[in-house]
């Protein structure tokens, strides 16, 4: 029994796991603070450590989002919302053509693309509309990955006798 006023195990279990919790967070605030930022169409949460924050931007993940925080000489400890407008735009530059900034081809997420053969780096809507087209590619040349996507059926050789039914109606 637990008397009134006191917290059950599973209570201060709870409280040491979330002692960091975001609405509990601390946070010095100067007066250009931004606690959302705009980045690549993607609304950015400004109290984040940067590294993290990019993360939220669909192409970029934490390998990546280190490297171009690195290469950009921006403080890892410091939050999303304490960058300048300078620092914001040279994480930019770097997320739109990191080769010139010698990050390596095999870091980059689109290898040799098909259209051009190019190596680059695709973030948010870039990525929807390659990964679109390369659907629509592959089902346009009758493929039997472009096939499967066509009829809604999984593609990576998954067994389908007993799984996956949810999606598909009719069956």
């Amino acid at each position: 029994k637990v008397r009134r006023g006191e917290k059950t195990c599973r209570q201060r279990r709870d409280l040491k796991r979330n002692h960091y919790r975001d609405d509990e967070m601390a946070l010095i605030v100067g007066d250009d603070f931004q606690h959302i930022l705009r980045v690549l169409n993607t609304n950015v949460d400004g109290r984040e450590k940067v590294m993290y924050s990019l993360t939220k931007i669909k192409g970029i993940g934490r390998r990546f989002a280190n490297i171009i925080c690195k290469k950009a000489e921006i403080d890892m400890g410091k939050r999303a919302g304490e960058l300048s407008a300078a620092e914001l735009e040279s994480l930019m530059v770097i997320v739109s053509n990191p080769r010139q900034f010698r990050v390596p081809d095999w870091f980059l997420n689109r290898k040799k693309d098909v259209k051009d053969g190019k190596y680059t780096q695709l973030t948010s809507n870039q990525l929807d509309t390659k990964l679109r087209d390369d659907i629509e590619r592959l089902k346009k040349m009758r493929n039997h990955r472009g096939l499967r996507h066509y009829w809604g059926i999984k593609v990576r050789g998954q067994h389908t006798k007993t799984t996956g039914r949810r999606g598909k109606l009719g069956r």
